[in-house]
């Protein structure tokens, strides 16, 4: 019995760790491990999640386990947050015992769209908020270049696992420089809004939303470590767009 409890303790802080790496809410990620072992037979589960880690305790015919572990951040993913909540259903509902459930937990890869589909879809939105702000075609077409170009350094710059903070940072001078190019050479007719319009990518809005949600239900700890670090994105990014602007000589958005 204490060899399938250990079994259970490790699925419920894999199922964990996986959900907290990749974006999901404190309240979710408490939830479903409670449900997880539960699901698996134990008459206990109790949860304590922290920025960069989480504790978990099983009770089991009166046997108690208790295991951490760290939540290294793995990046917003969505498609492995929805995997583990099927395989907790399917546990749940008896569907799948939890060898099995381990099993699955193993198999969930954190697949990605096609980098390129990427790069094209955040130049079009860029572009299509300096439309919105009353841009022309130029305009549009400078947004589209200036933030197309700022996400494949984006990309680049997460494939070698560097730091957030100096990705953001990187990010935001490379976009600021080449959409500045739109004010030295007055291209278009509003050029300062493709400066402004460029950057909104770097916008940290999940972990902004996720934060005030944690905060709202309870886990204040969870939701000021989020939100802090949302803070220092929005910060890098700052400092990005103000060495481009120093470097270049183009103030006038912010002025």
């Amino acid at each position: 019995m204490a060899s399938k409890q250990r079994a259970v303790s490790r699925l419920i802080a894999q199922a964990g760790q996986m959900l907290l790496a990749h974006g999901a809410e404190s309240t979710l990620v408490g939830d479903l491990m409670r449900r997880f072992g539960i699901a698996a037979g134990m008459d206990e589960v109790e949860v304590s999640l922290s920025a960069s880690s989480i504790v978990v305790t099983t009770v089991y015919q009166e046997h108690c386990i208790t295991t951490a572990r760290r939540c290294p951040d793995r990046g917003i993913n969505m498609r492995v947050i929805t995997q583990v909540q099927r395989i907790c259903i399917m546990l749940e509902r008896g569907i799948i015992d939890y060898s099995m459930a381990k099993q699955k937990l193993n198999d969930i890869s954190p697949e990605r769209y096609n980098r390129w589909l990427v790069v094209v879809m955040i130049g079009l939105s860029c572009a299509a908020f300096s439309r919105l702000a009353g841009g022309d075609w130029v305009v549009f077409a400078m947004t589209f270049l200036a933030s197309s170009t700022g996400m494949v350094v984006r990309q680049e710059i997460g494939h070698r696992h560097f730091n957030p903070l100096m990705n953001f940072a990187a990010t935001a001078f490379v976009t600021t420089v080449v959409s500045a190019q739109a004010v030295i050479y007055d291209l278009g007719n509003a050029p300062f809004v493709v400066m402004a319009s460029s950057v909104l990518m770097l916008v940290p809005g999940f972990p902004l939303i996720n934060a005030v949600a944690d905060m709202l239900k309870g886990y204040i700890n969870m939701g000021i470590a989020r939100f802090v670090m949302a803070s220092l994105l929005t910060l890098a990014t700052c400092l990005g767009i103000v060495a481009a602007m120093s470097l270049v000589g183009v103030w006038g958005w912010v002025l």
